[in-house]
């Protein structure tokens, strides 16, 4: 049973709202963050207790059915009480093709799985990946393998300082 959901916390339906207005700060428990790609998903974990975003891995697969049969185990795992996704934008703020991929992703999530998703403006989050990535010795060649899984965790971490504050 969700953490939210043990916690007499239910979240409310947004479901009315498009899925990139929709915000839960009220939920309780563990958050699990995507940052979609074709080919990678990178993935975060988190909780809105600590409201800390740590990097968890990365899905790498050419298949829809292999991505979600992944994000599936996490969730038995995890067992989170809402999703995040990356929503990419241009810089002007403008939508481009990813950004529509991405918002399908978002919403095959919460008709698949059941659970609340919020999407989270992601515009230089992969860039502030690689950053922390050189900051901590990973260079060039060997940040692709964490890139996408560390682009998550600043994603959550945008999501928990703007609509949970820090403690």
């Amino acid at each position: 049973m969700p953490d939210a959901v043990k916690h007499g916390k239910q979240p409310l339906n947004q479901s009315h709202l498009p899925i990139t207005q929709r915000r839960y700060p009220d939920v309780s428990g563990t958050v699990l963050a995507f940052d979609f790609g074709e080919k990678r998903i990178g993935v975060a974990v988190g909780d809105t207790l600590l409201k800390l975003a740590h990097a968890l891995l990365t899905i790498e697969a050419e298949e829809n059915a292999a991505k979600f049969a992944h994000i599936n185990a996490l969730l038995q795992e995890w067992r989170p009480v809402l999703l995040v996704v990356g929503l990419p934008m241009s810089m002007d703020g403008e939508a481009h093709a990813m950004t529509a991929l991405a918002q399908k992703f978002a919403q095959r999530l919460e008709g698949r799985f059941n659970l609340p998703v919020v999407m989270v403006d992601e515009r230089l989050s992969s860039a502030e990946a690689a950053q922390s990535l050189y900051e901590a010795g990973v260079r060039g060649r060997a940040q692709k393998p964490l890139l996408d899984q560390v682009a998550a965790q600043t994603i959550l971490q945008s999501y928990f300082d703007a609509y949970h504050g820090r403690a």
